[in-house]
């Protein structure tokens, strides 16, 4: 059986960057980045280490605006692209590139759906998604993706694993950036499983009363940006990762400091320590659960020096080694 091609909006573009030579020793992302095709399926199952990795962009500032926050995250894909292009390739698996899915004007549901679509084809095709948001309503088009693909029809315990500031779990009418979290676990319930889901770094101030009754109530676990010691995030990680067979993990990039993150819809006043975060991303990758990935709320209008762009470059990078 082979997997179809996503269907994107806007296909796979060439990267660019330094040229220091072509032999292996000289290799960088822009050179080793090649097109997503068509290609045998294999298990999800597969060792982490060897599922090739596909990047899949989703250019939507909908979300954003829906939540009242600065709009700008369609051009993350772009900004981080940029970013990979010039690093050393060092990961030890192949990666490809699938294209953008974009959203047009306020068709947030059809974009996520578009993009769920084909975030399920990657993973059945035993490939490891890593999409390139956008707002973080991105990650309710991922949990598309996983719910669809064949590891949850098989059984496996599938995690959501989030770095992020913010519960993203407000109760409203119109799904946005803020309520992926609550979308995912009505949805999770509507299909008779329960949403196993943590967060790290929550920002107490940021995050209202009303926000924690609903973590409370659905059995989030978290860890407050103020506890976040690179111990403290150990111990919570392995304590989550115990409990899975498998796990979606999506970075909203402002649970790291304004300092080293300013090119974010809501910055943030605390945040937690940049080696904190990569700590924990190595973590993942080494336990040999990831599923799928994204990296959200990137917007390059407001990144001071493609500071945060280069950030999210540099865990993407981690993830993959």
């Amino acid at each position: 059986m082979v997997s179809p091609v996503p269907a994107v909006d806007v296909p796979p573009q060439p990267w660019t960057g330094r040229f220091d030579g072509d032999g292996p020793e000289h290799l960088r992302w822009w050179q080793a980045v090649t097109p997503y095709a068509p290609r045998r399926v294999q298990s999800a199952r597969s060792a982490p280490s060897h599922r090739p990795a596909v990047i899949l962009g989703f250019g939507s500032d909908a979300g954003v605006r829906r939540n009242k926050g600065r709009t700008g995250a369609a051009g993350a894909p772009a900004a981080i692209r940029a970013a990979l292009g010039p690093l050393a390739f060092h990961p030890g698996r192949a990666v490809h590139d699938a294209g953008d899915v974009t959203v047009a004007g306020d068709a947030l549901e059809a974009g996520q759906a578009r993009a769920g679509l084909a975030i399920t084809g990657l993973l059945d095709a035993g490939q490891l998604p890593v999409v390139l948001g956008g707002g973080h309503e991105t990650a309710f088009a991922s949990y598309l993706g996983v719910a669809g693909s064949a590891a949850v029809r098989e059984g496996l315990r599938v995690g959501v694993l989030n770095l992020d500031a913010h519960f993203d779990l407000r109760d409203e009418a119109l799904p946005s950036s803020g309520t992926p979290f609550l979308q995912m676990a009505r949805a999770e319930a509507a299909a008779g499983r329960e949403l196993k889901y943590a967060v790290v770094g929550i920002s107490e101030p940021n995050n209202t009363r009303a926000l924690f009754r609903t973590a409370e109530e659905l059995g989030v676990d978290y860890l407050l940006d103020e506890d976040c010691s690179a111990e403290a995030a150990r111990m919570f990680v392995a304590a989550f990762l115990a409990q899975v067979d498998a796990v979606y993990l999506t970075i909203d990039l402002d649970v790291l400091p304004a300092s080293v993150a300013p090119g974010v819809s809501a910055p943030a006043a605390y945040g937690v320590p940049l080696p904190v975060v990569s700590a924990v991303c190595r973590q993942v990758a080494k336990s040999g659960k990831l599923l799928h990935l994204d990296v959200a709320e990137l917007n390059p209008e407001f990144d001071l020096d493609g500071r945060t762009a280069r950030v999210a470059a540099r865990l993407i990078n981690t993830l993959l080694r």
